[in-house]
């Protein structure tokens, strides 16, 4: 199954696991392996029944866990939070006071008090930033128009500054057709890297193994110097690999 291919997540969304998609009259669709749950329809699951949305929330947490233990082990780039930070959240997720954390992690409650505090002081300023950033697009549709960074990108920098029109004319420049894939060179510019090995990672079925000669042969479809292509997926995150260099799938996206 494919999973849901969404540029931004709100927060609901995030905190949810799912993303509501007016698709078909109304449907939640799981974020990490893309089943959709269809408003109308009635969900048995081991002896229960339920909506689409209950369906969808007891889907995620028996076939993939809760959301915050999702978000906690994210690889995401924008997961920012310390090993320490992270230790404090899940203990009080649990239900455990300032005294208990603190005890747990052998230092005093009020640095467990202090930290708590830079949280909540985090969460204000970041909401605060999303409403006036919001708003500022919402009238201007032009605003930005920078295509997304995919979620396991490496060296993130301003490489990855590109917008649509600039895809688009990289695109058209450095592939003899798009369907099927058919690429005239592999250029020097890591922005344009970028772009294409992007357009390539779109062949391959995310959730999916792929043993190393079904790879190459794949990739040598699209350019003769396939381990060219094989070892940029990788240096850029696109795809991962086992350590024998046996199998290779997708990242996140």
């Amino acid at each position: 199954m494919v999973k849901v291919k969404v540029d931004d997540f709100g927060v609901n969304d995030l905190k949810s696991g799912y993303v509501y998609s007016e698709e078909g009259g109304g449907e939640c669709v799981c974020r990490y392996c893309g089943e959709k749950f269809v408003q109308g329809e009635i969900y048995p699951i081991d002896g229960h029944f339920y909506d689409y949305k209950k369906a969808a929330a007891v889907h995620i947490y028996k076939a993939h866990g809760t959301p915050f233990e999702l978000l906690m082990d994210s690889d995401s780039k924008y997961m920012t939070l310390t090993d320490n930070q992270k230790q404090i959240l899940m203990l009080t997720e649990e239900g455990l006071s300032d005294n208990e954390i603190a005890k747990r992690l052998g230092v005093t409650p009020s640095t467990i008090r202090h930290q708590k505090f830079m949280f909540r002081e985090k969460a204000k300023q970041a909401r605060m930033f999303l409403a006036v950033y919001e708003l500022a697009h919402e009238n201007n549709k032009k605003a930005d128009n920078l295509i997304p960074i995919h979620s396991s990108a490496t060296m993130v920098d301003d490489r990855y500054i590109t917008t649509e029109e600039e895809k688009n004319k990289i695109l058209e420049t450095a592939f003899y057709t798009l369907e099927p894939l058919k690429l005239k060179h592999f250029p020097a510019k890591e922005k344009k890297k970028i772009v294409i090995l992007k357009k390539i990672a779109e062949t391959f079925e995310e959730g999916r193994h792929y043993e190393e000669k079904e790879l190459n042969r794949i990739l040598k479809e699209i350019y003769a110097d396939f381990p060219t292509l094989r070892r940029y997926l990788i240096e850029y995150g696109f795809m991962e690999r086992t350590t024998d260099c046996k199998e290779y799938w997708l990242t996140a996206q």
